[in-house]
């Protein structure tokens, strides 16, 4: 055997132990998130989507992105007039797809910071795709549908979580570390969110943010324009082919 083939094997397996060290003292970061409603007399409640992320700091990195490590692609699907599931949260650089489950056209759009884009009219069972290439959060619309909408919270970490049904959050596989904590949900001011911003410390043991408890702002948008910026047709609202079914 060569000198040079001993020495790619030797790296090689040097780059295996290594990856296998990081993963074995990665921690699970968890925590319980309840949101309080905008009316003080309402309990609250957990049926929302709330995102939080770790931005690594100090001398910290994240995995980078290669061929090898590609990022998977994620879907926002269109059926019965509803974007499925409503909050997505990627990392930057990843792709969407927007499949049409629906037996008719459907024209996605945003016009917000987090990516400005239009697919344009598309027919039943095609898929157009969208790579979010810098951080923010995309509120996506149909042109065609106004009571469409979803949002894409795009990341500049690998580490991030959705909370479930029950307000569970569960960040796997973050190295031990020093981390930024962020949350966005889609209903709280960002003054509210930016106060909930607070640096952790990950340790090799699974860590805890606790119980963080978000209050839901009075000040909520109840309509949006079209992708020209212009009111969508009086008629739309009124015909019963765009009911929410």
């Amino acid at each position: 055997m060569s000198i040079g083939i001993l020495r790619v094997r030797l790296r090689a397996a040097f780059l295996i132990l290594a990856s296998s060290a990081v993963s074995a003292v990665a921690a699970q970061v968890t925590g319980q998130v309840t949101v309080a409603t905008a009316n003080l007399a309402a309990p609250a409640h957990l049926d929302l989507s709330v995102v939080c992320w770790l931005t690594p700091l100090a001398n910290q990195t994240v995995p980078p992105v290669s061929a090898q490590n590609p990022l998977p692609h994620a879907r926002l699907v269109q059926k019965n007039k509803v974007f499925e599931p409503h909050v997505l949260v990627v990392q930057v650089g990843a792709k969407v797809d927007f499949p049409n489950r629906d037996p008719f056209f459907h024209n996605v759009f945003s016009l917000f910071n987090g990516k400005r884009f239009d697919l344009g009219l598309y027919e039943a069972g095609s898929t157009r795709s969208v790579q979010f290439d810098r951080a923010g959060i995309s509120y996506i619309f149909c042109n065609i549908h106004p009571e469409m909408s979803a949002v894409v919270v795009v990341v500049d970490t690998p580490y991030f979580a959705i909370s479930d049904a029950r307000g569970d959050l569960t960040i796997p596989s973050v190295p031990p570390g020093r981390y930024r904590l962020n949350f966005w949900e889609e209903h709280c001011a960002p003054t509210t969110l930016a106060g909930l911003s607070r640096q952790i410390t990950v340790s090799e043991d699974a860590t805890s943010m606790g119980n963080i408890r978000l209050q839901e702002s009075s000040e909520t948008v109840t309509s949006h324009l079209n992708k020209y910026g212009k009111p969508y047709d009086p008629e739309v609202f009124s015909s019963p082919l765009y009911l929410k079914p």
